[in-house]
This record gives structure tokens, C-alpha cells and sequence, in this order.
């Protein structure tokens, strides 16, 4: 007999079949921020640049202009940035070209006394495309010029040892950095820059990065950049006499 019991058990039974085949729904994806959809992303620090504003009389500000080193160097230390006038404007992952779009926004509108270039590493790891030294090695010139231009005194920091790049193995980047660590030591050399030596104490006998100083072997951890600290606040000391 069917009975209506029977008959809300097969009703049950049917919905929760239709239930389980029903397909689950796709998340809409969050939006991505705007500057993510830019070439160099100068619009990541548009809200932080308008808030930081002009320097303060007598102030000598001091931007530290790179890439995921530089803006990881924020988030491994930030009491290192705190109580002086540095300003960190790294963006992880930027080549020389990428920075060199954003040189204006995210240095020479804040009206820095000095800048501190740390570039070259993800040109070498071929993020996004391959580039020659040649073109590594103009674009650094090109913002050094653009400082020069704007009176602002230029430090260029070595760029940090790595046997191998963790996100594009194979590429041998070791002798590279050499040769690009070379190249901008003569250019400071040559044009009276200051040249910043983070590489000669943070390297190994592979010639990539001490162990204890990264977890991938390219960026530094705590003590990483416990090494480069003295290291900055040394080129400021000089950059600002």
C-alpha cells in the first residue's frame, strides 16, 4: 500500500537525488586591486604616496626602491623602517623596466633626498620575458639618471646572491649576478655613486646565498636583513653628510 508516509519518503529520496546532481556553484572570483592590471603597477602606493605627502622642513628622506626584497624587507622588519625617514616602495616580483615606468610616482614625487636602487635579480629569473644585460643595464642607468635630474643623491645596492631562482629553476643565475654586480659597481665607479655591498657578506661558496640567511635561497629571512641594515643605514649616513 502506499501510503503517505511512504509517499514523503520517496519524495525525500527524490529531492536529495536531485540535490546531490545539482552542479555546486562556481565562487565569483574577487576583483582584482587595479594596479594588478598594469604593466609596472604604479598605482599600488597611489593611496600611501598621497597620505605620506611632502617631506617635513629639514627632513632627509630616503626611499628604498626595489622589488620583492625590498618589500619584504618591510614585513620581515618593520622596526627597522620605524622612527626614520625611509620609505620602502618595493614591489615583488618588477623587473628594471617595470621599476623604471614607476620611478616617478613611487620616487621622484616624493621629493626624496636620496634613493637606494636594489634591481636586477627578477631581469635575470626572466619574469615575464627574457632581457639582455644590455637592457638590464640601461634601464639602472636610466633611473639613475632620472634621479640626478630631480637632485636626488643615488645609491645602487648590489643585487643578492642566488644559485638557482625556486620559481624558474634551470636559468644558472649565479655567475650572472656577478657579472651585473660587476658592471654596476664600475658604473657608481664611474659616475660617483654610491655603491652598496649586500652581496660579499650574504654569499656562499656556490656563489648563491648562505643558508641561514633565506628559506628559498633568494630572498632573506630576519637575519638576511639583519646583515643589510648597518649596511643601509652606513650608505645613508653618507648619502646625507
Amino acid at each position: 500500500m502506499f501510503t503517505p508516509t511512504r509517499a514523503l519518503l520517496v519524495s525525500l529520496a527524490l529531492a536529495s537525488s536531485a540535490f546531490a546532481d545539482a552542479p555546486t556553484p562556481t565562487p565569483t572570483p574577487k576583483p582584482k586591486p587595479i594596479w594588478e592590471l598594469e604593466f609596472a603597477y604604479p598605482s599600488k602606493y597611489r593611496e600611501a604616496n598621497a597620505k605620506l605627502g611632502a617631506p617635513a622642513p629639514g627632513e632627509k628622506r630616503i626611499v628604498f626602491f626595489g622589488d620583492s626584497i625590498t618589500e619584504g624587507w618591510m614585513t620581515n622588519d618593520p622596526g627597522y623602517f620605524s622612527g626614520k625617514p625611509y620609505v620602502d616602495r618595493g614591489i615583488a616580483g618588477q623587473t628594471t623596466s617595470q621599476m623604471l615606468v614607476r620611478f616617478r610616482q613611487d620616487v621622484i614625487n616624493l621629493k626624496p633626498y636620496a634613493v637606494l636602487i636594489l634591481a636586477g635579480t627578477n631581469d635575470i629569473a626572466q619574469n615575464g620575458f627574457t632581457v639582455t644585460e644590455d637592457s638590464i643595464e640601461q634601464n639602472l642607468q636610466s633611473i639613475a639618471e632620472l634621479a640626478k635630474a630631480n637632485g636626488i643623491k643615488v645609491a645602487f645596492c648590489s643585487v643578492l646572491p642566488a644559485f638557482d631562482y625556486p620559481w624558474h629553476k634551470g636559468l644558472e643565475p649565479a655567475e650572472k649576478i656577478v657579472a651585473l654586480n660587476r658592471w654596476i659597481q664600475g658604473y657608481c665607479r664611474d659616475n660617483n655613486l654610491l655603491y652598496v655591498d649586500y652581496y660579499s657578506p650574504m654569499v656562499d661558496s656556490r656563489h648563491g646565498m648562505k643558508a641561514e640567511l633565506s628559506g628559498d635561497g633568494v630572498h632573506p629571512n630576519k637575519t638576511g636583513y639583519a646583515i643589510m641594515e648597518p649596511l643601509a643605514d652606513e650608505a645613508v649616513r653618507t648619502l646625507t653628510r
